[in-house]
């Protein structure tokens, strides 16, 4: 087995003046250029985007797709049967829908006439016309009693992804009847550009309000304190006003800028460098030396984190969904900015204030926690690193039990898209799925649409082949009812609408979408040289849900083994670097599990504002594995360099753990505390999937900064000792040398002795 060289003396090795340190010093000597210019790109930005930037909407398609392929079929032989649905719910509580028959037919007119409406239905009879009996259960479109209809209206464009003002035409068509006293409620698509304009200022504030004071609690220093806060809040607005003017290139979802926000206010990167600057200070270096040293050792654990999240991010890709990507994309213009800002805005504004940071206090001012003189006593994080050196296998197996525990309602965890039925009542949406529910039974709010293409089937064949698919259709397990097939104008195609026995979200909708389309009706035309599809937005959402599902492994396993890659040309340890990837992955799943618990098992939901149980979105956790291994990679950078820098000055693997955690625990925690702070306030959003991705985020960097960070790896550390900077000669040749603090700037890195046995100093 190759060995590892000696360890050099570092302190008779010169240091090179690295560029990140270069920079830092000519940020804080400069620091008027460098505020100006910062001041001069968020105005400018902010301009930009308030001029050019594009909107924000949740329209995409999933081409190849049976559903994307049913709907284009409709649309070259039906375009008014075609398109995009929502529908315009009536009800009146006092009198039969009937009576307001012209007011009715009125609004269906002018509806009719608006842009982008290729067709609108009366619900009612035609006057004078017996209407036929209802189906059994009645599915609509008037309820038994007469008091319940609903219009449904096709578009040849998502409707959700217009201009809010378009909803003043659709008002405009309305007015008869609310003016008549009828409730009416816009659903579906239509009802989502209803919604209230998404605003996430009150999250923002109260994630900014609990970071002051955290930092004031944890440091004393009031400047101290505020710098982070300021330089995330710069950061981000620019990475936002980036993102906008993306979004006039390319549809970014409605989400995006909300994710970019929790994801991209660097407040933890800007808190390592001030605090490594602090004491700096303390150490006697002159402001400018001091935010160089910052600057070229914590500002190398910043860009390398930030480049391990931007990794991360980048793997949605792998998924193949523009939509998912996109969203990956948007997270990280905002990291992007938060590193930028830590590398450059920090150290000037630590050059502007010099020696003054520390002026206005609330408490006695501290900066890292230094380790006790020999023979003094030591303190409390290093007498915990003790103790979990006495036993290590119990704290390994505390740690891991926790985690299983958090795990376990992850062996049950149901993906799938979240219905109107979990928005506020308040929303339009909401009341129409709740109208509708009432009087036509859940599965109204999503009907599927069934698609015979019949095209190549000979004339003399049709009927026999109709007769054929309407008995196949009879009676298909978890179907309310299933409407007879009809034929298109050209005959070519015939199409049917099957209602489902539960909701569109339900775990039975999903089974019957899939039913229909892999067994019922293949077996339908068998014989005959027909293809059938389920198409509509509940059939959409469950293609995207098996897509979703199939390829987060890949997901995983890509972002995994990249990150691991990382961590190994960052530390030269290859139990290290794989340490880091299974708790990462421990930690994650336990994230997953309080998500599950919360959403899905109704644990807690109804206090959040989640009407009932809700399945969990099914992109979010490919969003929240992306996001919270990059962010558990901060952490992990941190905490490691800071052991390996103990590890290469001195060669003793276990006191190095107890180091590390003595000068980094108290940074580590604050930051931890902000961060967990910042995301669970986005769980106040009216928006389900910003509660999920808000919460299991928060969750995730709780149990990161502490199950973690305070039992896992010092447990491990201490078991692995020197056999954790092992690495195979070969692959250290072949490996890039990064230096994750900046101690041997553009040199190789250091390395200690051969490794011995594990659990060995």
């Amino acid at each position: 087995m190759p060995s590892s060289p000696a360890r050099p003396d570092r302190a008779a090795a010169p240091r090179r003046r690295g560029a990140l340190r270069r920079t830092g010093e000519w940020c804080a000597r400069h620091f008027v250029t460098v505020l100006i210019l910062w001041v001069a790109a968020l105005a400018g930005l902010q301009v930009l985007q308030h001029a050019y930037g594009g909107d924000y909407s949740d329209d995409f398609s999933l081409p190849g797709t049976q559903s994307q392929d049913g709907l284009d079929v409709l649309k070259a032989h039906a375009p008014q049967a075609g398109g995009y649905s929502a529908q315009v719910v009536l009800h009146d509580a006092d009198k039969p829908l009937t009576s307001v028959s012209d007011q009715v037919a009125t609004a269906v007119t002018d509806l009719q006439k608006l842009p982008d409406v290729l067709s609108a239905q009366n619900p009612l009879p035609s006057s004078g016309s017996t209407p036929p009996p209802p189906p059994d259960p009645n599915t609509g479109p008037l309820s038994t009693d007469q008091k319940t209809a609903y219009i449904t209206v096709r578009f040849s464009v998502q409707p959700s992804t217009l201009d809010p003002s378009y909803l003043d035409g659709v008002d405009d068509a309305v007015r008869p009847l609310r003016s008549a006293g009828v409730e009416v409620e816009y659903g579906g698509p239509l009802g989502e550009l209803a919604r209230p304009e998404p605003s996430d200022r009150t999250s923002e504030a109260i994630g900014f309000g609990v970071a002051i004071v955290v930092l004031l609690i944890g440091f004393g220093s009031l400047l101290a304190a505020v710098l982070p806060l300021v330089t995330a809040l710069i950061c981000a607005l620019c990475g936002l006003a980036l993102l906008g003017l993306l979004a006039a290139a390319a549809t970014f979802a409605t989400v995006s800028p909300t994710l970019a926000t929790m994801i991209g206010i660097g407040i933890d990167y800007a808190l390592f460098l001030v605090t490594r600057h602090r004491q700096n200070l303390v150490d006697g270096q002159d402001p400018v030396t001091a935010a160089g040293n910052a600057a070229a050792t914590s500002g190398h654990a910043v860009l390398l984190s930030g480049c391990t999240v931007i990794i991360a991010l980048s793997g949605l890709w792998v998924s193949g969904i523009g939509f998912i990507g996109k969203l990956g994309l948007a997270a990280a213009v905002t990291v992007v900015t938060a590193v930028l800002g830590a590398l450059t805005l920090v150290p000037a504004i630590l050059g502007l204030i010099g020696r003054r940071i520390d002026r206005v206090r609330v408490r006695k001012p501290v900066a890292e926690t230094v380790p006790a003189p020999e023979g003094a006593e030591p303190g409390g994080w290093h007498r915990y690193a003790q103790r979990v050196e006495r036993r290590p296998w119990w704290f390994l197996a505390g740690g891991v039990v926790l985690l299983a525990v958090l795990s376990f309602p992850v062996l049950f965890i149901q993906l799938g898209h979240i219905g109107d039925g979990a928005d506020p009542k308040s929303f339009t949406d909401r009341r129409a799925f709740d109208l509708m529910s009432t009087a036509f039974g859940p599965g109204s709010n999503g009907p599927l649409t069934l698609v015979i293409d019949q095209s190549k089937v000979p004339s003399s064949d049709r009927s026999a082949l109709a007769d054929q698919a309407q008995k196949a259709l009879t009676n298909v397990p978890d179907a309310a009812v299933t409407t007879p097939l009809t034929a298109t104008s050209d005959g070519d195609v015939l199409t049917a609408t099957a209602y489902s026995a539960a909701a569109p979200q339900d775990e039975r909708t999903t089974s019957l979408t899939n039913h229909l389309t892999d067994d019922v009706l293949p077996q339908a035309v068998s014989g005959y040289d027909a293809s059938t599809y389920v198409t509509g937005t509940t059939a959409a959402q469950v293609d995207f849900l098996d897509i979703v599902s199939s390829r987060l492994p890949l997901i995983i396993a890509v972002v995994v083994g990249l990150a691991f890659l990382v961590i190994l040309a960052v530390f030269r340890g290859l139990l290290v670097a794989l340490k880091a990837a299974v708790l990462n992955v421990l930690s994650i799943a336990a994230s997953y599990g309080v998500v599950v618990a919360v959403f899905q098992w109704g644990w807690g939901g109804p206090a959040l504002g989640v009407s009932g149980k809700v399945p969990i979105e099914s992109y979010v956790p490919m969003m929240m594995f992306a996001i919270v291994f990059g962010l558990s990679m901060d952490y992990e950078i941190f905490l490691l360099s800071r052991i390996h820098e103990a590890w290469v000055r001195t060669g003793d693997a276990r006191a190095s753990v107890a180091h590390a955690l003595e000068i980094t625990a108290r940074v580590i925690t604050c930051a931890a505390l902000i961060m967990v702070s910042v995301f669970a306030a986005f769980v106040i959003s009216d928006n389900i999937v910003v509660k999920m991705l808000g919460l299991g985020l928060a969750a995730s960097v709780l149990i990161d900064a502490t199950v973690v960070r305070l039992l896992l790896v010092p447990a491990v550390m201490t078991l692995l000792g020197r056999a954790a900077w092992w690495i195979p000669g070969p692959l250290d040749r072949i490996l890039p040398h990064l230096d994750a603090e900046g101690g041997a700037e553009g040199g190789a890195q250091s390395r200690a002795e051969p490794a011995g046995p594990v659990g060995e100093k």
